[in-house]
């Protein structure tokens, strides 16, 4: 069920592959009880008059362009599938056809109701093995983990692409933001950054150090008592 419904940003992903850049940035806001929110963004802005003269053609290259309604189909039915999932509720999208960023927003009951949902997303990005991660948070502990694993997988599917389509991501970004209502204590990921008012951590890499397992994205945050 999840990898014939998660298909949120499949088809947005076709046109980043013959876009310049391309940013993909998760935010996850966690309450002190486990409880929180995620927002999901592909961001084509910096290319968005390309990808513009893009959307008026059939197709570039052998890869097909969708059309506006397909791609609001398509995110029609992630909307749907993540309304049926556990502990997951006020779906969201957003579609911006003008600055071509699309989003998905939802709440969830506990943070591990995310794991499976938020991979699987990326996964149908076709970025699907640089993304292996799974969340834990203990309230009595204040302790947050994001545990992440490099598979070869990812490598071999980078090689398995076109050369254009390699090119864009040598220019793409992967952005992860996690807010807290209490302090951070410390986060022990030495690319991560802590926020001036210490309850917001962000850690942003290309996606080309995640490909070739040259960067690590696991990381344990430590709120304050």
């Amino acid at each position: 069920m999840l990898k014939r419904k998660a298909r949120y940003f499949l088809l947005i992903l076709i046109l980043c592959v013959f876009s310049s850049c391309f940013q993909i940035i998760e935010e996850i806001n966690v309450a002190n009880n486990g409880s929180g929110t995620v927002n999901l963004t592909v961001n084509l802005s910096a290319s968005k008059t390309k990808v513009a003269s893009l959307m008026l053609l059939d197709s570039v290259n052998g890869y097909k362009v969708p059309s506006k309604q397909t791609i609001q189909k398509e995110m029609e039915e992630a909307v749907a599938y993540l309304k049926s999932s556990p502990g997951i509720s006020n779906v969201k999208k957003t579609l911006d056809f003008d600055n071509y960023i699309a989003t998905v927003s939802f709440a969830f009951k506990n943070i591990s109701n995310i794991n499976n949902v938020n991979q699987n997303v990326l996964k149908k990005m076709k970025i699907k093995a640089i993304n292996n991660s799974s969340y834990s948070f203990n309230p009595e502990s204040g302790i947050f983990y994001r545990r992440y694993t490099h598979t070869k997988g990812a490598l071999i599917e980078y090689n398995k692409l076109k050369p254009e389509v390699k090119n864009v991501f040598k220019d793409a970004s992967y952005t992860s933001i996690y807010r807290f209502e209490k302090p951070v204590a410390s986060s022990l990921n030495p690319l991560s950054k802590v926020s001036k008012t210490r309850k917001a951590v962000m850690m942003n890499t290309g996606i080309m150090g995640l490909i070739n397992g040259k960067t690590n994205i696991a990381n344990q945050i430590i709120l304050a008592k």
